[in-house]
């Protein structure tokens, strides 16, 4: 027994998702571009800047795909609550990404818009209210698939897209986790305990929690074994992901793993100190590295690379 007291969860009081105002709706995603309105709109634009950094993600990440190297996408959650899912699900059915991560938050807005349709609560007023994160279904959703996941030996974002394709909700074809399930895709989970409104939950288990996170911790590592070449790109993950990636990395590299030629990308609105650093710079110093910042909206710069992506296949 610990000498410290703790909050007991057990005496949480959670409420119906029907009771919660959300600020996101599926209804507002985006819909895939015309991959040759993408190639016109690309072709338009000046050969300066962030146009070139544009041209050259899309011209490395299409290479890596034809020669059959890993494109690793990982994603924070403003990326899902942007709407820009459906132009990753199309990469991923034309075969472009091999390995989708996400931290615990991209993972919650995901199963919530496949079950619910909507997604992202307002945090300030639910916060005082004392029901930040007092939803029971998400909570009872995810976690029960974490306990699954624990014993079946699964990690934890294959036990989600599992548990979402048997659970077959109405939304289930615009979540990433659904369909990196039916594709055969390994998609990760990669979770800080306590920063996801589901740790709270009576039914959270800390240890299936733990045990399924760290497996695709492993998974991830797996992929980047095959870095030579390969294309990782950060959308939107300013600590989570990029902490990660270099520690996944790290691995994959004292098992063997060739690093030159790597390609890695990072695109958010702001460029933080982590990704620059985790993403961009210290895994490309190996010959032929190369790291690209892209600056701007989630729900612009990613509708528009994916579909010139497509555009070159």
């Amino acid at each position: 027994m610990g000498r410290y007291p703790e909050a007991d969860l057990s005496q949480l009081t959670v409420g119906s998702v029907a009771e919660r105002t959300t600020r996101v709706r599926v209804e507002e995603f985006a819909r895939p571009l015309d991959p040759a309105a993408a190639r016109a709109v690309l072709a338009s634009l000046p050969d300066q800047l962030g146009a070139r950094a544009l041209r050259e993600i899309v011209t490395r990440t299409v290479a890596a795909r034809r020669e059959r190297r890993p494109v690793v996408v990982m994603i924070g959650g403003h990326v899902i609550k942007v709407g820009v899912s459906p132009c990753l699900i199309a990469l991923m059915e034309r075969g472009v990404i091999s390995h989708l991560a996400m931290n615990g938050a991209a993972a919650i807005h995901d199963v919530e818009i496949a079950t619910l349709g909507r997604t992202s609560e307002d945090v300030e007023s639910a916060l005082h209210a004392g029901r930040f994160g007092m939803v029971d279904e998400t909570g009872d959703f995810m976690n029960a698939a974490a306990g699954q996941a624990a014993s079946r030996g699964e990690g934890l974002g294959e036990a989600y897209g599992r548990a979402l394709l048997d659970a077959a909700p109405p939304q289930a074809a615009v979540s990433l986790l659904a369909c990196a399930y039916r594709l055969q895709i390994p998609a990760t989970v990669h979770v800080a305990i306590g920063s996801d409104t589901i740790h709270h939950h009576p039914r959270c288990d800390g240890a299936a929690l733990g045990a399924s996170s760290l497996r695709d911790f492993r998974i991830l590592a797996a992929t980047l074994a095959g870095a030579r070449g390969a294309v990782v790109l950060n959308l939107g993950s300013a600590v989570i992901m990029p902490e990660v990636f270099l520690k996944a990395l790290s691995v994959a590299r004292n098992l063997g793993a060739d690093l030159r030629d790597l390609t890695t990308a990072n695109f958010d609105q702001i460029q933080h100190y982590r990704p620059r650093v985790n993403v961009l710079e210290r895994p490309t110093r190996a010959a032929g590295g190369h790291g690209i910042a892209l600056t701007g909206h989630h729900e612009i710069l990613i509708p528009l690379f994916a579909a010139a992506v497509l555009a070159e296949l």
